[in-house]
Parts: C-alpha cells; sequence; structure tokens
C-alpha cells in the first residue's frame, strides 16, 4: 500500500472536521438550553422539528449508497479478474471479520462478568412498554426470515430498501460474469467506473451537509433527555460499556499499529471526519460513501475498498458485536439468571451468526439482543433497561464500527500489495 505521510490534507477535510465539532458543541448547548426551560411537551416538539436536519443528512447519504455499492463493487470484481482473485480476497476479508467479531464479543463478555453492571439493579421503574418497539420486531426473527435478509429477489427491491447486503450478493454476480466474458463486458464496466466517480463527486457536495445532520441529532436528543440524570441513574451499565468499548478500541489500535505501523497514523487522521459523523448521527452508514473516499486516499486500491467496505459494513461491526454481550448479559444479571461460562459462550457464538448481515436494520443491535434473550429464557422486556441510554451507547458503537471496517479494509489492502 502506497502512502504518503507527509501529504498534506485537503482543507476541506480539515474544514468539515472543525465545523462538524463545533456543530456538536453547540447543537448539546441548545438542546440542554431547550431542555431546561421549555416544558416537555414543548421540548419534544422542538426535538421533532430539529431532528429533521438529521433526517435530512441521513436520507442524503442513502440516496448514494445503493448506486456506490453497486457501481464499485461490480468494477473492483471486473478489474480483479478473476474467480481465484475474488475468493482470496473474500476468504482473507471473511477470516479478519469473524475474528474480530469472536474478539468483540468475548471483551463485552468479560467486561460484563467481571463489573456485573446488573447485578442488585432495581426494577421498579422500569417501563417495560417502552420496550415493545424492540421486541415485537423479534416475533419475525428466524432462519427463514435471516436467509431471505442476505438473498435478494430483486435488485431493484434491494436498492430501493438500501438493503447493503443483498446488494453486495447481487453485484458479486454481476461482477464475476463481466469478468468471465472479457473484452466484451468492458464498455459496461467502464460506464459503470465512471458512474462510480461521479457518485464519488456527489458525496463531496452531500457532505456540506454533514454538521447540519450532526447539529440536528444532538441537538435533538439532549432537549428531551437529561444526560446527568441519565448518565447517574445508568452509571454502572454506562461506565462498564466505556471499559469495554474503551478496551475494544485500544485492541484495535494496537493490530492497527502491528499490520500498518506509521501508516496508522495517517489513518486515523484520515478518518477522523467520519468517525465524528457516526458519532454525532449515531450511524455508521451515514459515513459509508465519505469511508470510501478517504480510504482511497490513503493509498487503498479502489478494487479493494470497494470491495472490502460493502462487506465490512454487513459482517465486521465490531462496536455493535462488543454491546451485544455485554448488554445480553446485563440483562440475565438484572433479572437474577445466572449464567453457566459454557451457555455464556454458546450465547457469544449464536451473537456471532445471527448479528451478520443486520446492517441497515432500524436497532438492529437491540432487536438481535432481545432475540438472543428469548433463545435463552431471559425475559426480553429487559430491552427497556437500556433503552433509555441506548442512544448513547450507540454514538461510540456507531463510530467503532467505523474503525474497525477502516482497519480491517486497509490491512487486507496491505496484504494484497504484497501479492
Amino acid at each position: 500500500m502506497t502512502t504518503n505521510p507527509t501529504q498534506t490534507k485537503p482543507s476541506f477535510f480539515a474544514n468539515l472536521t472543525t465545523q462538524i465539532l463545533i456543530a456538536m458543541v453547540v447543537g448539546a448547548i441548545l438542546g440542554v438550553l431547550v431542555h431546561s426551560n421549555a416544558t416537555p411537551e414543548s421540548a419534544k416538539e422542538f426535538s421533532t422539528y430539529i431532528k429533521m436536519l438529521a433526517t435530512i443528512f441521513i436520507r442524503l447519504v442513502q440516496m448514494i449508497i445503493a448506486p456506490l455499492v453497486f457501481t464499485t463493487l461490480v468494477v473492483g470484481i471486473a478489474k480483479l479478474g478473476d474467480i481465484a482473485s475474488v475468493g482470496r480476497i473474500g476468504g482473507k476479508a471473511l477470516g479478519w471479520f469473524f475474528t474480530a467479531s469472536f474478539i468483540s464479543l468475548l471483551i463485552g463478555m468479560f467486561w460484563v462478568n467481571v463489573l456485573q453492571p446488573g447485578v442488585g439493579l432495581n426494577l421498579s421503574d422500569v417501563d417495560l412498554a417502552t420496550a415493545s418497539e424492540v421486541t415485537d420486531k423479534t416475533h419475525n426473527f428466524s432462519a427463514q426470515n435471516f436467509i431471505e435478509h442476505i438473498i435478494p429477489k430483486s435488485i431493484v427491491e434491494a436498492m430501493a430498501t438500501n438493503e447493503i447486503l443483498q446488494i453486495v450478493v447481487f453485484s458479486i454476480f454481476f461482477g464475476l460474469a463481466a469478468a468471465a466474458i472479457g473484452d466484451h463486458a468492458k464498455p459496461v464496466v467502464n460506464a459503470l467506473d465512471k458512474t462510480s466517480h461521479i457518485v464519488l463527486k456527489m458525496v463531496n457536495y452531500v457532505m456540506k451537509f454533514a454538521p447540519l445532520g450532526v447539529f440536528g441529532a444532538i441537538a435533538g436528543v439532549f432537549a428531551v433527555r437529561d444526560f446527568g440524570d441519565l448518565l447517574l441513574t445508568y452509571a454502572k451499565f454506562f461506565g462498564s460499556f466505556m471499559v469495554g468499548i474503551s478496551t475494544l478500541w485500544v485492541v484495535l489500535l494496537v493490530v492497527g499499529y502491528l499490520f500498518l505501523g506509521k501508516a496508522m497514523s495517517v489513518l486515523l487522521q484520515r478518518i477522523v471526519s467520519p468517525l465524528i459523523i457516526a458519532f454525532g448521527t449515531t450511524s455508521s452508514e451515514a459515513v459509508f460513501p465519505k469511508l470510501t473516499e478517504e480510504l482511497e486516499r490513503f493509498g487503498v486500491k479502489d478494487r479493494i475498498v470497494s470491495f472490502m467496505l460493502p462487506l465490512g459494513y454487513s459482517f465486521n461491526l465490531d462496536g455493535s458485536m462488543m454491546y451485544m454481550t455485554f448488554a445480553s448479559i446485563f440483562i440475565a444479571q438484572a433479572y437474577g439468571i445466572d449464567l453457566s461460562m459454557g451457555t455464556q459462550f454458546t450465547m457469544l457464538f449464536v451473537l456471532m451468526l445471527t448479528s451478520k448481515g443486520i446492517a441497515g436494520v432500524p436497532r438492529a443491535s437491540l432487536v438481535v439482543v432481545a432475540a438472543t434473550c428469548g433463545m435463552f429464557k431471559i425475559p426480553i422486556e429487559g430491552i427497556a433497561l437500556i433503552l433509555p441510554i441506548d442512544h448513547f451507547c450507540d454514538m461510540f458503537r456507531s463510530a467503532t464500527n467505523v474503525l474497525g471496517n477502516a482497519l480491517a479494509t486497509s490491512v487486507v489492502g496491505k496484504w494484497e500489495n504484497k501479492q
């Protein structure tokens, strides 16, 4: 992989990062002021309207994800040239993804057992009705629906609903077929290549709305939630979660430096903006196009980025994985259910499988946690215990997912350069 640590970063990148940080601070201040001075009804109404800014930004991003994934992945596979190359890179990718997922799940399981944040929790004030939004979705959580979520019956439907994994499956078949045809497919591949560059140019326009989106998301949350009271009430849970997510960051950064060396510092500089956007909007999907652009600027070949990143968004959500074991065992602790280590490891492997391909599902982590609790006879209404503070946990989960995918793509890109 060719990187130039001394290369001057585009001014747009630096300005965008500064604007987003300012937007986060201003949004938090405005939200706190509204929460302190307005009636609960007025604050809720304000939150609904101000969150429209975040909705606009995220929908703009979602607008370009499907064409970006399809065009870049088909072109990337066509440039790889044959099934052997696709299999080699895919094997490395899946090996990395499953190893990272296992380590993330293990970290969550370790810290929830050591710190035991759910032990002795008072359940009397828990609003179980709020859990229905999530628990209702677990009724359709089955092996059949899992397969249907992965395999598309229509590429048009998959693109319309932004089902990334379904788009990936179709694009792999399309790309392999284009590579097999050879020269006859070049006009189509060239057209898709040019289309992908147009879409990437659109990314620059869309990202100008990022500060407004972050501002709206932060202001909307702080307007209706008393962050101080939440942290006080959930201090043990949130503190334990932060220990776990910090451990995962340390592991990811150490692994990054082992594989990338000094280039890891350059990678971190490149992905600062995507990390902050994911943190502010609680959406790793919102930075997919920007992350694609920054990884290519970092020096990863476009064919590797276009192949790895869509797969990573379906199979490599490290922050979410850590949270799943942590939250599942936390709920068991809160209800006084003693899970043996054998049961916990079984739960870990169940989560390893059921969590794949959930990208794009609203509150996917909570749905998987609720479904897993149901499998192990843990009351799924226990989701209500973590719902009040889940948004703040999700901020850290989303940023961690972005770091994990950036690292995976960069490392596999470096491996491929040595072939």
